[in-house]
């Protein structure tokens, strides 16, 4: 972070996430958290138990989870969140997220801009695979975006060889190539690796980006 000023902007704007995604998660009717999300594999209730994993489990468990999936940490964050999704009440998985609005948990890599990219990119998983008119506040958004690298995107599978994004709703762009354009949101979560509902990027190469409407 730039100075303290910076970091204390981030750490409110966490703590503001968190408690938003609380809200939505306990406005949620019971029979769409079997619904699946924009992060492969998962439904709304292993994204949500994945959500609160850094509160919940001090470093020795997470470290003996890391043993048991031979050292994957795919194969543990998967593991972990279908098991607790399994487990737990999904009151209490919106409760764990209001409760540690505040808690310091960053990722191993990014501070706490990355960690308010968990958070906002989880998010986005649930609100846009189940189509809820829900929007980042742009400061959130510009903060995500600006930990866009070519080391981050290798790291969540994003594949953007040979194309600009470029946001329609904010001044910010990145790559170079073809241009991709849609809602800053939208190209967060393809930041993440994620592809979107058809509709929302328009561009030459959109369809690289956009999910089979048959999976959602």
């Amino acid at each position: 972070m730039g100075n303290t000023k910076d970091a204390v902007q981030v750490r409110e704007a966490i703590a503001a996430e968190r408690r938003e995604l609380a809200d939505l998660l306990d406005a949620l009717p019971a029979e769409r958290w079997d619904e699946p999300t924009l992060c492969a594999g998962w439904r709304v209730r292993e994204v949500a138990a994945h959500l609160s994993f850094g509160f919940r489990h001090p470093l020795p468990k997470v470290l003996a989870e890391l043993v048991r999936a031979r050292g994957s940490v795919d194969r543990m964050t998967d593991r972990v969140a279908r098991r607790e999704a399994a487990s737990m009440p999904t009151r209490a998985m919106a409760a764990a997220l209001r409760d540690n609005a505040h808690h310091p948990w960053k990722p191993p890599v990014g501070g706490l801009p990355a960690a308010l990219g968990h958070d906002v990119v989880h998010g986005l998983d649930i609100s846009i695979a189940l189509g809820l008119d829900r929007r980042v506040p742009e400061e959130r958004l510009r903060i995500v975006l600006g930990t866009a690298s070519p080391l981050g995107t290798r790291f969540f599978g994003a594949k953007l060889d040979g194309v600009r994004l470029q946001a329609d709703d904010l001044d910010w762009a990145y790559g170079s190539g073809s241009v991709v354009t849609g809602s800053a949101q939208d190209l967060v979560v393809l930041l993440f690796g994620r592809k979107v509902p058809p509709g929302r990027l328009r561009g030459t190469a959109r369809d690289r980006f956009t999910a089979d409407a048959a999976a959602h």
